[in-house]
């Protein structure tokens, strides 16, 4: 059984279709990477997943779990175990780290039934986590992502994703603003959550995160659709000849 299954998606941003039959299976523990141009999808479809307002599906499926993933909202994703690491992670004045962090944990312990974590032991489990992503207490105590560079805020997302332990986690160019040492530092802690049960889907225009992170599947995304698939080989095709090949081709 397949954790995640699209299914001939199709959807619209602004009432431009931008997904025009995404077909895609995710079995459990299986790493994917989406490649492809500006403009492919790519992001839409990161979105579709998540439940985000302003994009509509016109066609299609998606299962996760085996349930209807688009019968759920946003919420009801996330506690169901699908993360999205964003692109440009968003600030939240007024609201901080362990606080939200806390309330995200405790909001899903609450859907399945569970009380909530203890604090002491919570505060504990966080420290834990942020130190492995070079997080001081500090960053925790201040509001999420205000004043954050930009490899703080993807370790943020990142640290995120370890407290939550998300099923399914989808990581929207997450190497886009990261230097070097940032870099391995984000690669580090994904790699710390691969597991035989999580997956996740990787969403890059770079070959360089894939040399940190082995995916087990390349996609190209063009034009709204997956062109085709392949191995971690296809990236390294794809860095070296571009994307032209796939640019022209019918949707």
């Amino acid at each position: 059984m397949f954790l995640l299954q699209i299914e001939n998606l199709h959807a619209t941003a602004g009432g431009q279709e931008v997904l025009r039959g995404i077909d895609l299976e995710i079995g459990p523990g299986e790493v994917h990477a989406i490649m492809g141009p500006n403009g492919s999808g790519k992001s839409t479809l990161s979105y579709v997943l998540s439940g985000r307002e302003g994009y509509e599906v016109t066609e299609g499926s998606v299962t996760f779990q085996g349930k209807d993933l688009l019968d759920m909202e946003a919420n009801e994703r996330a506690n169901e175990g699908v993360f999205l690491a964003f692109q440009y992670p968003v600030e939240i004045p007024g609201v901080a780290g362990m606080t939200f962090l806390k309330e995200a944990f405790n909001a899903k312990l609450r859907y399945s039934g569970e009380p909530e974590a203890n604090a002491m032991e919570f505060l504990k489990m966080v420290r834990e986590k942020a130190k492995a992503l070079s997080m001081s207490d500090e960053m925790l105590r201040r509001p999420v992502n205000v004043g954050f560079s930009g490899g703080e805020k993807k370790r943020n997302e990142i640290l995120q994703m370890a407290v939550l332990e998300p099923m399914l986690s989808v990581l929207d160019e997450t190497d886009s603003g990261l230097d070097i040492d940032a870099l391995k530092v984000v690669s580090d802690g994904i790699n710390a959550l691969r597991s035989p049960d999580r997956s996740m889907l990787l969403i890059t225009h770079y070959q360089r995160l894939l040399n940190h992170i082995e995916p087990d599947y390349v996609h190209v995304l063009a034009n709204g659709r997956i062109q085709c698939s392949g191995s971690k080989e296809l990236a390294l095709e794809l860095e070296a000849n571009g994307y032209s090949g796939f640019e022209g081709e019918a949707a």
